[in-house]
């Protein structure tokens, strides 16, 4: 693990994706990155109850899980103070207008893509002074 992964190591991240393969490389990605998969939940009951049993520190949604918009999801985690980001093919246009302002990453995309990308989301965390 290099000193770029240092501000993802450990960070709790919520994979809420219908495709199993792409829920499955995400995890993957993730893992490398050092961070922690917090749940992967495929359809919009099962990523409201993984926010509420243990909310993540980051969250990456699919746009459309299975033909519903995840704005439900995204409303949940925005009332938590719980950033995310979409992870969609369909580009920033499907986004919901409140939703506008949120980071779009593109599918597909790569490891370095993600990496930059929850970088970007999540705060550094807290290092205490020497």
């Amino acid at each position: 693990m290099n000193r770029a992964h240092s501000a993802l190591l450990g960070r709790r991240i919520l994979i809420v994706e219908d495709e199993t393969i792409i829920a499955m490389l995400l995890e993957d990605m993730l893992e490398d990155l050092g961070c922690e998969v917090a749940a992967v939940a495929a359809r919009t009951a099962a990523a409201l109850a993984a926010i509420e049993a243990h909310p993540p520190d980051a969250a990456i949604l699919d746009l459309n899980l299975d033909g519903v918009k995840s704005d439900e999801v995204a409303d949940a985690l925005s009332a938590r103070g719980v950033p995310f980001l979409f992870a969609t093919g369909y580009g920033d246009a499907g986004l919901s207008e409140r939703y506008r302002d949120r980071p779009v990453l593109s599918k597909p995309f790569r490891r370095n893509d993600l990496e930059r990308a929850l970088e970007r989301l999540l705060p550094p965390p807290y290092r205490p002074p020497l």
